[in-house]
């Protein structure tokens, strides 16, 4: 595994890279001496993953982000690797029609599933409940705002996607406030919705704020994330050369579901035994699970990146 000074890392760099070390070898990066490969980063963000895998001179990054706000550190990778760097202003499900304008595929694709530091640190965007904000949520590219959807929503709706998206037992119970306490007033900041659902959920045992999963819920159906994710992994097999890999990092329940799931059915099939025609099973798999639990981060990284704690790397390779 590579060598990565974590302390340094999350001192210098405005959103750190979960489990950079084991992603970039997940990734199969090149020798010395050996051909090129190419890299599609889904997630670019501050650019970490990116960054990393082009300090291998073999390499070529296509990046993606939706975000607009991460054109400046694509910028200065452009600066730095003029000809082996480009970057997508993008929903990273759109990633095939980018490959097809460039009549490529690539050796590896990694998508760093969770939201960056720059996104909830920053209060504007309405992602925390901790600093209160604008009740936006919005990670660039989005049909609608989390303040449409509090204050326009259906109870019904707003039920279930507490429910669905946040796995949140008192779901109806949070729609029914927020319809009472927008009949009076409009919904406006994190900060109200975050004390609307406070008052539903109660006070919390552990360290977990009860807004949490309410949060969570909002983001994931305003930015349809888990269509974005179901949607990229369905088309990675169509734009991977042969022994690529795929490399995903995911942060809750949710999402490592989908790609656990996606792995199982697509991967290498255990072969069954019988007592009569034992290795009898074929397989159709078009991936070799090279990942059999997921990986996550370690001791030292969990300490001085809390947010990474929940993080999970699943790996597959093109057969």
């Amino acid at each position: 595994m590579q060598n990565i000074d974590l302390e340094f890392l999350k001192q210098s760099r405005p959103h750190f890279p979960v489990l950079i070390a084991e992603v970039l070898d997940s990734l199969n990066l090149p020798q010395e001496n050996s051909s090129p490969k190419i890299y599609l980063d889904c997630t670019f963000g501050a650019g970490g993953y990116s960054e990393m895998i082009l300090a291998n001179p073999n390499t070529q990054v296509i990046a993606i982000d939706r975000d607009e706000t991460t054109k400046v550190f694509a910028d200065k990778l452009l600066q730095k690797y003029p000809d082996r760097f480009k970057f997508f202003l993008a929903t990273f499900s759109s990633y095939p029609q980018i490959l097809d304008s460039l009549n490529l595929k690539v050796d590896g694709i990694v998508m760093d599933l969770g939201f960056s530091s720059m996104q909830i640190n920053n209060s504007q965007r309405g992602f925390s409940f901790k600093n209160s904000g604008d009740l936006l949520m919005t990670m660039g590219l989005n049909k609608i705002s989390a303040h449409e959807l509090i204050n326009k929503a259906s109870e019904t709706l707003l039920a279930d996607v507490i429910f669905y998206y946040g796995e949140e037992h008192k779901a109806k119970q949070i729609a029914k406030r927020i319809i009472e306490f927008r009949n009076t007033e409009e919904i406006k900041t994190t900060g109200q919705l975050a004390d609307i659902v406070r008052r539903v959920v109660g006070g919390s045992k552990t360290k977990t704020d009860p807004a949490t999963k309410t949060f969570q819920a909002i983001r994931i159906y305003i930015n349809d994330e888990l269509h974005e994710l179901q949607d990229s992994l369905k088309n990675a097999y169509n734009y991977l050369n042969h022994k690529g890999r795929l490399s995903v990092v995911s942060f809750h329940s949710l999402e490592d579901r989908i790609v656990k799931d996606f792995f199982n059915e697509n991967g290498e099939v255990i072969k069954k035994f019988t007592n009569y025609k034992p290795n009898l099973a074929t397989t159709n798999s078009k991936y070799k699970i090279l990942t059999k639990k997921p990986i996550i981060p370690s001791e030292e990284e969990a300490r001085i990146n809390p947010p990474s704690s929940s993080a999970k790397l699943r790996v597959v390779e093109k057969i």
